[in-house]
């Protein structure tokens, strides 16, 4: 009868092994090989580790020895080779490289069986692998918005400027208009569930009952909002609407944040010349998130108009107005913290690109 290799364990080697079995993250398979050493290092047969650790004597046998002739370490499993790498770098060019190029004809875009019958020996399987890997959707449209202007930094830093240390004795005040608000008659009620219960919503069927333009007025210092409604947007309905502002400031400085529309800067403003105490700041071309009404139109929009229903357009100006009543009395200014704006570039990843 052949003889088994003695186990002895030294205080560290046994510490490290029990830590082993009581362990709830360690992998299943190191906690079984670690009480196979110790029940081997009281001295039990292997036969009888095998029955009490519901294995196999061969197993038991085979980490026996190995933790014999190489200790602890040996109770870890040996790299394995595996098969040879079927695709290499090279691949993952060969598939970048032919993103960038048209699809077949007859198709819009590229998907993974596309490019996989494209380049003739790589699998689907692979390409989807390798453009998760790298976070590429080919069938994800990307959009983007990026400032051209050259003089962006100037533009910014004057913006910014009244923000962050407004001029005293004057106001400050931002303006813009959201044009098209529609008003939508969606068919709303209760929907009763299988289960009993029952939850409000509204059909995807809807009715258009016409269009109001919407000019806002947002005074940095407070957060007070104006508006004024228009049924276009034009430069006449923006310079009513900027009377009615000047007309409710005493003071001898009103500076007014606003963006590029051409009805915004006209070649000859003799509306700005005849007002001496108005000046016009312009955030940068593509850049009108500068502007903090934009922040409150944001606010209006999720809080009044997404989920409303309305059977004409004097049932949204009501809604706004009662809205902006609402607002008005709790106001707060929006806390502008941003000192330097950079201009955006795109990213070099093909990811971020529209395809």
């Amino acid at each position: 009868m052949k003889k088994l290799p003695v186990v002895k364990l030294t205080k560290n080697e046994k510490g490290q092994l029990l830590s082993w079995t009581r362990s709830h993250k360690i992998e299943k398979r190191l906690s079984q090989r670690a009480k196979i050493i110790l029940l081997a290092a009281e001295g039990k047969q292997n036969k009888q580790i095998a029955v009490d650790l519901r294995t196999t004597v061969h197993t038991v046998s085979k980490w026996r020895n190995r933790f014999y002739k190489r200790g602890i370490s040996g109770l870890e499993d040996e790299l394995r080779q595996g098969a040879p790498a079927k695709y290499d770098s090279k691949t993952e060019q060969r598939i970048l490289e032919a993103i960038d190029e048209d699809p077949p004809e007859g198709y819009a875009s590229w998907d993974g069986k596309l490019l996989s019958n494209y380049l003739g020996d790589v699998s689907p399987w692979y390409i989807w692998r390798f453009l998760n890997k790298h976070g590429i959707q080919l069938q994800r449209k990307h959009s983007w918005c990026i400032s051209t202007d050259p003089e962006f930094a100037q533009k910014a830093a004057d913006v910014v400027g009244l923000y962050l240390n407004p001029p005293e004795n004057a106001i400050v005040i931002c303006v813009d208009e959201k044009p098209a608000i529609q008003a939508l008659e969606r068919a709303q009620g209760w929907l009763k569930l299988p289960n009993g219960k029952a939850i409000t919503g509204y059909n995807h069927e809807y009715k258009r009952h016409g269009t109001t333009t919407l000019f806002a007025a947002l005074e940095i210092t407070t957060g007070l909002v104006k508006t004024g409604h228009y049924k276009r947007r034009r430069r006449r309905e923006f310079l009513d609407f900027m009377n009615e502002i000047v007309a409710e400031y005493n003071v001898k400085e009103i500076h007014v944040v606003l963006d590029n529309l051409r009805t915004h800067k006209p070649k000859r403003d003799m509306w700005l010349a005849r007002n001496k105490k108005v000046q016009f700041h312009y955030t940068p071309t593509h850049a009108s998130w500068l502007n903090q009404v934009e922040v409150w139109f944001s606010i209006l929009s999720r809080k009044v108009l997404k989920k409303a229903s309305f059977t004409s357009v004097q049932q949204v100006r009501k809604a706004i107005d009662s809205f902006s009543k609402a607002y008005n009395k709790d106001a707060a200014p929006f806390e502008w913290t941003k000192k330097v704006v950079y201009q955006g570039k795109l990213k070099d990843k093909y990811m971020n690109l529209c395809n």
